[in-house]
């Protein structure tokens, strides 16, 4: 795995922690952590999609942070467990993956 697809996942990563910390942050200092997470993680959307087709970037980003963010509720936080949601969410990821696979570096760099 390139350094790019590495910071895209951690972009990711970083998306979901934001995504709660909106909905829980009461406190000052968690609504200034939460963005201090919105900025790392589009700072490291911007550095993957230097390199890695922008579009192929942002859905790889916003699919894997809108599945870690169902998977962390369900949980975490005591939301309910749909199995349609689950079979979505794998279907999402599928996708996911599949643009991975076929964006290649030669690919992102054309």
């Amino acid at each position: 795995m390139s350094k790019d697809w590495l910071k895209l996942f951690l972009g990711a990563f970083f998306e979901v922690l934001w995504v709660i910390g909106m909905k829980y942050s009461e406190t000052w200092w968690e609504i200034a952590l939460t963005v201090i997470l919105i900025v790392i993680s589009f700072y490291a959307l911007i550095r993957a999609g230097e390199t890695l087709p922008v579009g192929t970037a942002y859905a790889v980003f916003v699919g894997l942070g809108t599945a870690g963010t169902v998977v962390s509720g369900i949980l975490f936080f005591g939301e309910p467990f749909k199995i349609l949601k689950i079979i979505l969410i794998l279907t999402l990821l599928i996708g996911v993956m599949g643009l991975k696979l076929l964006t290649d570096k030669k690919g992102a760099e054309e």
